[in-house]
């Protein structure tokens, strides 16, 4: 995700106690019970040893409702993953989620690398987002708003594999240890910050090439080229320049992004049911009001990721911007207040579709599991009756 995109995945697997397993609407519960019957029905048998058991031992009888023992049959928590889910689980879910919202939302990223500039050409400028993505698609080709789309995927999968697997495991460790048997907010910011200094290592470097390749005139032919010649031309140290940066900007973006959706999801869904509107709207207001605040540090890490010539050369910069510091002040010289808000619409309307996908795919993902894991011990229990 920015702060890269599914931040907002990064805190979605914190446990909220006293959820509520309701779904809303008869018709949104039959849909997903058609579909998950379809969709497990030819996949069990691959994901089937990847997802953990519900409520208990899978050998221990289960009792069914309206029987007399049913008071023993625990309903499927909707608001949280189940309990024990493998190390494999996580790192699939969580590579397949980054893939997933980077592609989407690449060319919508591409614009706003752009519009970020500080000093671009004049074939580079643009009304909004829309005249944006028509220029560019006009003049450079309908493949360029995508020009570097596979390196961004390569990154993302292995990225947010990593951050979701540290941060489950993390997670409940100091779970265990600061508030044994129950959800604990320090152990989960612990977690995430943890698990953040880990997905931004492995990201930054494919963070560092996708924006060179998407800035207008850009001299790299490929990926490769482009790694290439910033590894000779300014060394290792070139992949990592916006780093602390990136760290900077994704901790009050995760802030304010959770915050902002807990409190949208009190008003808009107080009882926690399962309700992809809610989840929805709230995501994407979430992520808006997120990405306006930090723009001003995303503004800095594309300058320090590009070192973008034109801007330096009008300044008589020598050398390369190094440093959140240096990069602030320089893009003070250059517009003053105003450039630090440069790309804002097109970072708001990329991070707003963005959050909302991962919310709502993130929601439904955590209630399906549990339905179908449910239903499999119901029959399990049919069967040996």
């Amino acid at each position: 995700m920015e702060a890269n995109g599914f931040v907002s995945g990064r805190r979605m697997s914190a446990e909220t106690p006293g959820g509520d397993s309701g779904v809303t609407g008869t018709g949104a519960g039959a849909g997903i019970r058609w579909l998950g019957g379809g969709f497990w029905g030819v996949s069990d048998g691959i994901f089937g040893s990847l997802l953990p058991r519900v409520g208990g031992d899978a050998d221990q009888p289960l009792q069914l409702q309206g029987t007399p023992e049913a008071a023993d049959i625990p309903d499927p928590d909707y608001e949280t993953l189940p309990n024990g889910a493998s190390t494999s689980t996580h790192m699939l879910a969580g590579a397949v989620a980054g893939i997933m919202e980077h592609c989407l939302m690449y060319p919508i990223d591409c614009v706003k690398t752009r519009m970020q500039s500080l000093q671009p050409e004049p074939a580079a400028r643009y009304r909004n987002v829309m005249d944006a993505l028509r220029s560019i698609v006009r003049t450079e080709g309908i493949w360029r708003p995508i020009r570097g789309l596979n390196v961004t995927a390569t990154g993302a999968g292995p990225a947010h594999a990593l951050y979701f697997a540290c941060y489950e495991k993390l997670k409940k460790t100091l779970g265990d240890i600061i508030h044994p048997g129950a959800n604990s907010h320090v152990a989960n910011g612990a977690a995430g910050c943890v698990a953040t200094l880990l997905h931004d290592a492995m990201m930054n470097p494919a963070e560092v090439v996708k924006q060179r390749m998407q800035m207008y005139n850009s001299p790299y032919r490929s990926v490769l080229d482009c790694m290439r010649a910033v590894w000779l031309k300014e060394g290792v140290a070139a992949f990592y320049r916006s780093y602390t940066t990136q760290l900077t900007m994704n901790i009050p973006f995760q802030a304010l992004h959770f915050m902002t959706y807990e409190y949208l999801q009190e008003t808009l869904n107080p009882h926690r049911h399962y309700n992809p509107t809610s989840h929805m709207v709230s995501g994407a207001l979430a992520g808006a009001v997120a990405a306006a605040a930090t723009t001003p540090l995303d503004v800095c890490k594309t300058l320090l990721n590009t070192q973008e010539s034109l801007a330096l050369h009008s300044l008589n910069v020598s050398g390369h911007i190094s440093g959140l510091t240096h990069a602030f002040r320089t893009v003070y010289r250059l517009g003053g207040v105003p450039a630090y808000f440069k790309g804002v619409q097109a970072r708001i309307i990329y991070q707003m579709p963005s959050t909302a996908i991962a919310w709502t795919v993130y929601e439904f993902f955590k209630y399906f599991i549990n339905q179908h894991q449910h239903a499999k011990r119901k029959a399990q229990w049919e069967s040996e009756k």
